[in-house]
């Protein structure tokens, strides 16, 4: 195999397309060399009874993908953020349940006027309410929980009364350690407390919460994990954005985790809470988020997004 092959392989391998290497590499290609790289390059070409060589369709579809990152990044960065948070909705509806905790993440880490923001976007794109579309396509016990988080519109004063958060987080503790077979998230104590509390009430409440129980308020919902989602949200995102941002950096993530990476740093990148995420992720995991993107990224794509995760502090 040439050098030039070994070139475009290490260049397709990542996460990301070196736009720039591959213009030079591909440029200056004879015929022979094409099929010098077809030959060579197992992974990427099948062989046919025929002995027709063809891409195999796999590495089609995950090199468009690859290109299409950084393009995406793009749209998604210049979108007006009610826009794109409306999209990101309507996306995450489609998807279904794996896709649920995109609808978590902008009703629990929004301001009350960006999230009543994005449903006017909503409501504008889609001729439709993003509650009418939650009721009508997420099925089960989760419904309620959805249903309630993308309407709401939470206090953002400083008041919080300790009492009241003290014997929410009892109510809580309880729902959580019940014996019986009903589950937290069909509890409707719980899901209007985390549905109507201001985020400042939910840390308090949090706080309460040890007074109860020797876990932490997250540690005793290992069955619940959209009530976990949501909790982490309100009260401590950068938990929330580390743990997703790792999950999305893995080798072998599938592509709605991929996705993941491009839409937490173009939506975190103007928010004080980047610097939070990235102490977080650097204290979780032993390695600053920048050094572990550009290890994983490549091109445009990984520039770009190095540009936006050095804004946030």
């Amino acid at each position: 195999i040439s050098i030039y092959e070994l070139e475009l392989e290490s260049n397709v391998a990542g996460l990301g397309i070196e736009e720039s290497s591959l213009i030079s590499i591909l440029g200056k290609w004879h015929p022979e060399q094409k099929q010098s790289f077809r030959k060579g390059t197992r992974d990427f070409f099948t062989e046919d009874d025929r002995l027709f060589e063809r891409w195999d369709e796999r590495h089609i579809a995950q090199l468009q993908h690859e290109f299409l990152r950084f393009k995406n990044a793009m749209v998604l960065w210049t979108m007006h953020p009610w826009e794109r948070d409306a999209r990101l909705a309507k996306e995450a509806l489609r998807k279904g349940q794996q896709a649920y905790g995109v609808l978590v993440e902008i009703a629990c880490t929004r301001s009350s006027e960006e999230l009543l923001g994005a449903r006017r976007a909503y409501h504008s794109l889609f001729d439709h309410s993003i509650e009418e579309d939650v009721a009508v396509h997420v099925p089960g016990i989760e419904r309620n929980l959805l249903v309630a988080l993308v309407s709401s519109y939470r206090y953002e004063g400083p008041r919080v009364h300790e009492e009241t958060a003290r014997s929410e987080a009892k109510i809580l503790h309880n729902a959580f350690k019940a014996s019986d077979k009903k589950k937290p998230i069909e509890d409707e104590e719980v899901v209007r407390i985390l549905t109507t509390r201001s985020k400042l009430h939910i840390k308090a409440i949090s706080t309460h919460y040890k007074e109860f129980s020797s876990s932490d308020i997250t540690e005793d919902l290992d069955t619940g994990f959209l009530l976990k989602q949501t909790l982490q949200c309100l009260y401590t995102p950068e938990t929330y954005f580390s743990t997703v941002l790792d999950s999305a950096l893995k080798d072998g993530a599938d592509e709605t985790t991929r996705e993941t990476l491009t839409r937490v740093i173009v939506t975190e990148a103007n928010n004080v809470d980047m610097k939070a995420i990235k102490e977080e992720y650097h204290q979780k995991y032993g390695v600053d988020l920048s050094e572990k993107i550009n290890g994983v990224a490549n091109g445009n794509y990984r520039d770009f997004l190095l540009t936006l995760v050095a804004r946030g502090g």
